[in-house]
């Protein structure tokens, strides 16, 4: 499992990353959600690095 947690705002972004963002289930700063550890959360996660951080449980 991975945790993510956003760290930025989504405010000034590009719409693709506003949907990834959304796709993970962030909506605020300060959220942390929990995905299974497959490939498309951890290619999303990826995607919008500069504003999350991840931790793999």
């Amino acid at each position: 499992m991975l945790r993510i947690t956003l760290n930025k705002s989504l405010i000034g972004n590009c719409p693709k990353v506003r949907k990834t963002a959304a796709a993970l289930g962030l909506r605020r700063p300060g959220q942390t959600v929990v995905r299974p550890a497959n490939d498309s959360v951890r290619g999303m996660a990826r995607a919008i690095r500069h504003l999350v951080t991840v931790e793999e449980n």
